[in-house]
């Protein structure tokens, strides 16, 4: 049992973060589509990947690619108001979306249009969590500038999971999971 991640996805439920069209079917295990050539992942990946990121309260988080909301949302409930979390998407009806479907619920959650050429959210670095949730094909240097020593960024890269770590003095490690995913292009 998963105790944090089980209370999250219990206070944030995943038909909340969808279009009513998809909404009868945010309970099957498969990404469903939001509109603008954008998916919201299906749960077991979102599960896993936030198990790799293991957030904690206080973590200041980076969501990028975040869609709907809904892992922004999740993330909100593991950091908790002495967290925070600022979710990124380069299509801003997708940002206006999150922005409507998380409400007031936390205040500490916020959504920010990508800016253009700008991956990530460098004003708001460092980070101790990044949540990467679309495919770039290659490890961002952008984003690992982004973030902070002692902090955690999980990704797809070409397919493969990867958890890249950077240690107290900024040195980095990345490491494959193993496991393969299909996620929608990083643009």
């Amino acid at each position: 049992m998963d105790t944090p991640l089980d209370e999250a996805f219990a206070a944030v439920p995943r038909a909340e973060f969808l279009p009513v069209g998809v909404r009868p079917f945010a309970g099957e295990d498969r990404p469903l589509p939001i509109g603008f050539r954008a998916t919201n992942s299906q749960p077991g990946t979102v599960r896993y990947m936030l198990r790799l990121l293991d957030a904690h309260p206080g973590d200041r988080v980076l969501d990028v690619g975040s869609g709907s909301g809904w892992t922004a949302g999740l993330l909100g409930w593991l950091v908790g108001a002495s967290g925070s979390v600022v979710g990124v998407d380069i299509v801003p009806e997708l940002v206006a979306m999150a922005r409507d479907h998380l409400g007031d619920r936390f205040a500490w959650v916020r959504f920010e249009p990508a800016a253009d050429g700008v991956l990530g959210w460098p004003e708001g670095a460092p980070y101790d969590r990044i949540l990467v949730s679309a495919d770039g094909g290659s490890l961002p240097s952008a984003l690992v500038e982004q973030l902070a020593p002692g902090g955690r960024m999980v990704l797809p890269v070409d397919g493969d999971m990867v958890v890249v770590d950077k240690d107290a003095t900024g040195v980095t490690a990345r490491r494959s999971t193993g496991d393969r995913f299909a996620f929608v292009p990083l643009r």
